[in-house]
């Protein structure tokens, strides 16, 4: 999906290489503008006994208004690697020492990440404040999506059946539930191709349940529900496009 966002991006700036340049310094316009963006995430809540900070990439597409009001849909892939309590959670399958023996009779080599994605959708609108232009300004957007978090088991060479396949989905956590989000930051569009931005303070709260029949940790069916936080520092870079004449479509 990245490299899918990457690659239209980079359409676009080749497109724009042929294309006059638009001052949108002199009144606010309308925008559609695909992105990409980086969080680093603090996790909060029930997640939080789970995982530690987290980092999150992605991308989307805003749309501007000429009165700044913005709608914005984005998906994220959210990376991890700080385990907690994995010892309690792979307890089944290790030794007393906290080995895991492959099928070769070895220890077996593995290692354990937070993995993920979210959806969502927010609508909101940028405000004058310490704004060079009409088009920038306070960003605060809120809305909402979907969020999926689990445990990846990376076993190397998939030597170690207990933890592989089918299996690794008992221990993998793997919980999912509606999520809201809201954004608080500066929103930056300049003539400039390269400094088009917004970064800001990023809020998730989601609502989740697991979404696997079996947890092998606890021997029964996790039938809890969890309320999950993060909070992230984000930024994000732009191409915005917006309608200079009748038919006529510039990039900046």
């Amino acid at each position: 999906m990245l490299k899918r966002v990457l690659l239209f991006l980079l359409v676009l700036y080749t497109v724009s290489q042929i294309n006059a340049q638009v001052n949108v310094s002199d009144s606010a316009v309308a925008a559609f503008i695909p992105h990409v963006s980086y969080s680093y995430q603090f996790s909060g809540g029930d997640i939080a006994s789970r995982y530690g900070d987290n980092s999150t990439i992605g991308g989307g597409l805003k749309y501007k208004t000429s009165k700044n009001f913005i709608f914005s849909f984005d998906g994220n892939f959210i990376f991890g690697s700080k385990i907690k309590n994995a010892d309690s959670i792979l307890w089944m399958v290790q030794t007393k020492d906290g080995f895991i023996i492959d099928g070769n009779g070895t220890y077996a080599l593995y290692a354990l990440y937070e993995r993920g994605f979210n959806f969502n959708a927010s609508f909101g609108k940028i405000f004058p404040v310490l704004n060079p232009n009409p088009n920038s300004g306070l960003m605060i957007t809120a809305g909402f999506g979907y969020m999926v978090t689990r445990m990846k088991i990376d076993n190397q060479h998939r030597t170690a059946p207990q933890i592989s396949d089918d299996y690794a989905k008992g221990y993998d956590m793997l919980i999912g539930g509606i999520s809201l989000n809201q954004f608080i930051g500066w929103f930056y569009m300049g003539n400039s191709r390269f400094t088009n931005i917004y970064a800001g303070f990023e809020f998730h709260q989601a609502f989740t349940h697991s979404l696997r029949d079996w947890d092998f940790s606890t021997m029964k069916k996790d039938n809890d529900k969890y309320i999950d936080f993060f909070i992230g520092l984000k930024i994000g870079w732009m191409l915005p496009i917006y309608k200079r004449a009748p038919n006529k479509y510039y990039y900046n």
